[in-house]
């Protein structure tokens, strides 16, 4: 295992830095490699990575979704109504929903679900994303929350699924596509 050493005259990027036998109790940094790795399979470069004061690696919250589009106010608006999210924010051109007000210390302590932020853009949507979000329904049908949806301002899209699935595709007022996937609600029996 190697760490990096930082050469106090260098700029800090890692092709600035020494490989050097490694000491996990006193290195402020580990070593991780480039997962993308060269054209010829060999691996990547080492990246610098700041390890926490207990000495393990340090780890990231996904705390927002972000989605570009033309009005915030009309998606927020939808997807507040789909996911019964409320607006906690908002500012000139961007509008935040989620299920709960984000805190430093609840997004430090455990995996929150993340928010949805809308930003304005000046172009439209081109093309099918890449990213999508799959909602459940929790006290209906998966038919039932497809009508309502469609009240709601959604619309069914085909992004070649076939009709032979389980889920709907849908996409918002903007076009972007999301799945309405099985319901979730108790069956009767």
């Amino acid at each position: 295992m190697f760490q990096l050493k930082q050469d106090e005259g260098r700029s800090g990027d890692p092709g600035d830095a020494d490989e050097v036998e490694a000491d996990p109790t006193r290195s402020p940094w580990v070593p991780e490699r480039d997962l993308r790795g060269l054209s010829d399979g060999r691996p990547g470069q080492y990246s610098q990575i700041p390890s926490a004061p207990s000495g393990r690696v340090m780890t990231s919250r996904f705390t927002e979704l972000i989605v570009d589009c033309h009005d915030p106010e009309r998606l927020a608006a939808f997807w507040c109504e789909v996911l019964d999210f409320k607006v906690i924010d908002r500012s000139e051109g961007k509008v935040e929903i989620g299920s709960w007000v984000p805190t430093v210390e609840d997004v430090r302590a455990r995996q929150m679900p993340p928010t949805l932020l809308f930003i304005q853009v000046p172009e439209g949507k081109t093309v099918k994303n890449r990213l999508h979000l799959d909602v459940s329904p929790i006290d209906g049908s998966t038919e039932d929350e497809v009508t309502r949806l469609l009240g709601l301002g959604a619309t069914k899209t085909d992004v070649g699924q076939g009709s032979d699935r389980n889920w709907v595709v849908m996409a918002d007022p903007e076009g972007n596509e999301f799945d309405v996937l099985r319901t979730l609600a108790p069956q009767n029996t």
